[in-house]
């Protein structure tokens, strides 16, 4: 089982980043997932990378509702331990990942998720609905909606909302 979560250690983490917007965040999230996933292993016949993304949500989930806004330290550039570099790529490109974590920041969290789950991990729909444990058309209209979201988002001059 060491073998396995070290494998999907990168996805995991890709996927706690979606939710919580911050890496240090998104870091305790992996560390928290797994150390539920070893205190309580997945069932015989469920995939390891399934059980620990239901993990993964779930512990997230629980840290939400109990500090009730995360994203307080995406907002204070201040508590960010990036390092920048001054190349014009990276200032631009720097840019771009800001306006993108803003657009998905502002998508409702099921909308988010599933956005998360189909477009960064490249889960299939019935992959996605499998972990949310949700109908496979909720999916599909989730992330519709999550589309025209962003779109929308990008197509206002002060990119927020319509």
């Amino acid at each position: 089982m060491k073998t396995e979560l070290t494998t999907l250690l990168p996805a995991l983490r890709r996927f706690a980043y979606s939710l919580t917007g911050s890496m240090p965040d998104a870091d305790d999230l992996v560390q928290n997932t797994l150390l539920r996933i070893l205190k309580s292993p997945p069932p015989e016949d469920v995939p390891l990378l399934k059980w620990a993304f239901k993990v993964c949500r779930n512990q997230w989930i629980d840290d939400y509702r109990s500090q009730k806004v995360r994203t307080e330290a995406t907002q204070k550039p201040e508590l960010q331990a990036e390092n920048y570099s001054d190349g014009e790529a990276d200032m631009i490109n720097d840019i771009t990942l800001g306006e993108v974590n803003q657009a998905m920041n502002s998508l409702s969290d099921d909308q988010r998720e599933v956005l998360s789950l189909i477009a960064v991990q490249g889960m299939s729909y019935s992959e996605a609905a499998d972990v949310l444990a949700i109908p496979t058309g909720t999916i599909m209209s989730r992330l519709a909606r999550a589309r025209a979201n962003m779109v929308s988002f990008f197509k206002q001059p002060n990119g927020s909302m319509a």
